[in-house]
């Protein structure tokens, strides 16, 4: 079993080297590494270069992009394995085993599309700060909320082949999306320990524009229920109350 992992860069230098080294020192023998560059203006592409140079399962492009949704399709385009996974440019995986435990699920589960796990919060400096555990999987469970954890979720390229790649219309909430379309077809497979790190810093994305995420979260589900307006009404209900406890709480959406 072939893995492809894929980290989408963007003047991506201050922690990028931590996400290639976890990745290239996996104990698990058959993968390839793919780096897509956006066009960083920074050290990003000297750091890739140099790894490139001495590791031959580096794979690498550079050129400008339509976003991070655009970025992560090239690379599942490049991609030539069976199983594949996103850790973006500031994240790491949490251990050197993760690829082998990773294979040992699917071959236990032959038939599954996906499989994800938990991760740990970390600070910029790399310290943990919190576990999240993996959540028990419920598809109507998963229309109310995102729960699903990207940076420790593989799918195999047959799951990409059947439900679709991301889409590119979204900016924040590409991977609920396609989530949502993997959830009709497989469920996913479940690992109970943190296979990836995500990392908490003032410059990423997920951290700055919180309130946009959970709105195109929203606007996911109300494609998701077309045509069932009170369905809908119900669940955005349900949608205000969460948000406003979770920013009386001082949380996340």
């Amino acid at each position: 079993m072939k893995f492809s992992i894929i980290t989408a860069t963007l003047d991506s230098e201050r922690f990028l080297e931590e996400t290639v080294r976890s990745v290239l020192s996996q104990d698990y023998p058959d993968f390839e590494y793919i780096l897509v560059d956006g066009g960083s203006s920074d050290g990003t592409v000297e750091i890739i270069k140099d790894y490139a140079a001495i590791d031959g399962r580096l794979r690498w492009i550079s050129e400008p992009d339509r976003g991070i949704a655009d970025a992560m399709n090239k690379g599942i385009r490049m991609a030539k394995g069976e199983v594949v996974a996103h850790i973006h440019s500031d994240d790491f995986y949490a251990a050197n085993g993760v690829f082998s435990d990773v294979a040992a699920a699917f071959a236990a589960h032959p038939d599954a599309l996906w499989l994800t796990g938990g991760v740990y919060e970390v600070d910029e400096e790399g310290a943990i700060l919190r576990e999240i555990k993996v959540r028990r999987y419920g598809y109507r469970k998963l229309i109310r909320c995102n729960f699903i954890l990207h940076p420790a979720t593989f799918v195999k390229s047959e799951g990409f082949r059947r439900a679709g790649l991301f889409d590119e219309r979204r900016r924040y909430a590409m991977d609920y999306d396609l989530w949502l379309r993997l959830g009709t077809l497989s469920v996913p497979v479940t690992i109970d320990k943190p296979l990836a790190s995500f990392r908490l810093h003032g410059g990423s994305l997920s951290t700055v524009e919180t309130e946009k995420a959970f709105d195109e979260a929203l606007d996911i589900r109300r494609e998701l229920m077309k045509g069932e307006q009170l369905r809908f009404f119900l669940h955005y209900l349900y949608y205000l109350l969460k948000r406003g406890r979770n920013a009386r709480a001082g949380l996340r959406p």
